[in-house]
C-alpha cells in the first residue's frame, strides 16, 4: 500500500438489492473493512426501518458509520465525507482495504473524487439578512432567488430548505459563481484512490417484489413501534433523521389522517421512487462496473466476478 493511490473498493445499488450480504463476503474475501454510505444507518434507535445490520450479523468484520450519531444531529455530506476519511486512515493503517458500502450516491461521489464544499466565510450580515428575508417573505421568496441566479442548482432543491439554499446564495454573493457549476468542476476531479465501484443492480420487477417484502418484514418486526418509540423521546418530525423514509410516513398515521394500511402502502410507494432515483444516480456515474444479479449462477460466482474485476482495476487482493 506504498504506492501512490490508495485502494478502495465501493458496493451500492438500490435499495433492498442486497447488498450487504454481498459487502461481507466481499470484504472477507479482500481482508477488507466496511464504511457505511447510508444516510441513516449512521443513526441510534433507527434499525429497523433503515435495516441497520446487527452487531451479530457483521462476522467479525469491521463496520464504520453505522449507529453513532444521536437522531437528533444533523448528517450530511461533508461531515461524511469527514467520518469516512478517519475510517479510512484507521483502515489503511492497519494495512487493510475500506470498502465503502450504501446507497447514497451523493456521499459516495463526495468521498471518491474529494469533491470540496468548502465556501468561504461570508459575512454574516448577508446571512442574517437571508434569513430575514425568509422570515419575513416566505422560503419560496429566497427560493425564487436562488432560481434567478442558479437555476440548476434550484433544481436539486425544495424550498423547504432553507439552510441549503442561503449556503447557495452565499457561495453566488462572495464568488460571483454558480455553485452548481463549482460542484460540476469538482465532479470532474480524477480520484485521487486507486478504485472499483462496483453498483448491483437487480430486475425492476424482482427489485420491486424485493422491496414490498422487505417492508412487510419491517412492520412484522416492529417498526411502527419504533417510530412511535423515537416520538415519544421527543424526535420531531422536521429532524433530518425523521425525514427518512420508514419515519416520515408515519406521522400522518398518528394524525389519524392515514390508516396503518394506507402508511405501508405509501412506504413501499417512497422506496420504490427511491430505487428509481439511486438508479439514475448511478448510470450519471462514470467508470462504474455494473453487475446485474441475474447473470450469475449463485452468490459464489458473483462475489468471484467482483474479485476479478477488482484485480483488473489494481486493487491489491
Amino acid at each position: 500500500m506504498n504506492s501512490e493511490k490508495r485502494p478502495l473498493i465501493v458496493l451500492t445499488g438500490p435499495t433492498a438489492v442486497g447488498k450487504t450480504s454481498l459487502s461481507l463476503r466481499l470484504a472477507r474475501a479482500v481482508g477488507g473493512e466496511i464504511i457505511s454510505a447510508d444516510s441513516m444507518q449512521v443513526y441510534k434507535k433507527m434499525n429497523i426501518g433503515t435495516a441497520k445490520i446487527r452487531p451479530e450479523e457483521m462476522g467479525g468484520v469491521p463496520h464504520y458509520l453505522v449507529d453513532v450519531l444521536d437522531p437528533e444531529e444533523e448528517f450530511n455530506v461533508v461531515r461524511f465525507q469527514q467520518m469516512a476519511k478517519e475510517a479510512m486512515e484507521e483502515i489503511y493503517g492497519r494495512g487493510h482495504i475500506p470498502v465503502i458500502v450504501g446507497g447514497t450516491g451523493f456521499y459516495i461521489q463526495a468521498l471518491l473524487y474529494d469533491i470540496d464544499f468548502s465556501v468561504h466565510e461570508s459575512e454574516e450580515t448577508y446571512r442574517h439578512e437571508l434569513a430575514a428575508l425568509a422570515e419575513e417573505k416566505g422560503k419560496e421568496y429566497l427560493y425564487e432567488m436562488l432560481r434567478q441566479v442558479d437555476e440548476e442548482y434550484a433544481a436539486t432543491l425544495h424550498a423547504n430548505n432553507v439552510k441549503k439554499v442561503i449556503r447557495a446564495l452565499e457561495y453566488y454573493h462572495e464568488t460571483g459563481e454558480k455553485l452548481s457549476a463549482h460542484n460540476a468542476s469538482q465532479r470532474e476531479k480524477e480520484s485521487p484512490y486507486r478504485f472499483a465501484y462496483f453498483v448491483l443492480n437487480e430486475k425492476r420487477e424482482r427489485l420491486y417484489e424485493r422491496i414490498d417484502a422487505r417492508v412487510d418484514a419491517m412492520m412484522r418486526e416492529g417498526l411502527a413501534s419504533e417510530v412511535q418509540e423515537l416520538v415519544k423521546e421527543g424526535y420531531a418530525r422536521e429532524l433530518v433523521s425523521m425525514q427518512g423514509i420508514g419515519y416520515k410516513e408515519f406521522f400522518d398515521y398518528f394524525d389519524g389522517t392515514k390508516t396503518l394500511e394506507e402508511t405501508v402502502e405509501q412506504i413501499k410507494k417512497d422506496t420504490r421512487h427511491f430505487a428509481k432515483r439511486q438508479l439514475t444516480w448511478f448510470r450519471r456515474e462514470k467508470d462504474v462496473i455494473w453487475l446485474d444479479k441475474g447473470a450469475y449462477a449463485d452468490e459464489d460466482a458473483l462475489l468471484d466476478a467482483v474479485l476479478a474485476a477488482a484485480r483488473e482495476r489494481g486493487i491489491p487482493i
